[in-house]
């Protein structure tokens, strides 16, 4: 009879793959807490420039800047001027104290909101 040698490493191998689905996800970290500031957006200066969790910012991406949330978060902007909501992925941070913002967006998320014109808006 052979050695389940194979056989072990195979099964060890699969729970390491699959061990990073049974990981909670960062979005829960958050949920049921509310912010409510502004948002800014920005693009050009940054874009391909290395962000706060270490990636390339694109400014195409739904993505957004926050001064504490934990990086690779998911959070919901809601525009509170027209009722737009997006989804982003938290990967840079924003300073603290800018001048009310809570959260910059990627120039997508800024469009998705539909605040690419306003530039700065209300948001929960």
């Amino acid at each position: 009879m052979k050695s389940p040698g194979k056989l072990v490493q195979a099964a060890i191998l699969a729970a390491i793959v699959l061990s990073g689905c049974a990981t909670p996800r960062p979005d829960l970290a958050w949920r049921g807490n509310v912010q409510h500031g502004l948002a800014s957006w920005y693009s050009y200066p940054f874009h391909g420039k290395r962000t706060s969790n270490g990636e390339i910012y694109n400014m195409n991406a739904l993505t957004a800047a926050h001064p504490s949330i934990a990086l690779n978060s998911i959070v919901e902007v809601s525009n509170d001027k027209n009722g737009r909501k997006v989804l982003v992925r938290i990967n840079d941070r924003l300073p603290p104290n800018r001048k009310g913002r809570i959260i910059d967006l990627s120039k997508c998320a800024a469009r998705e909101l539909d605040m690419f014109i306003d530039g700065i808006v209300p948001v929960t």
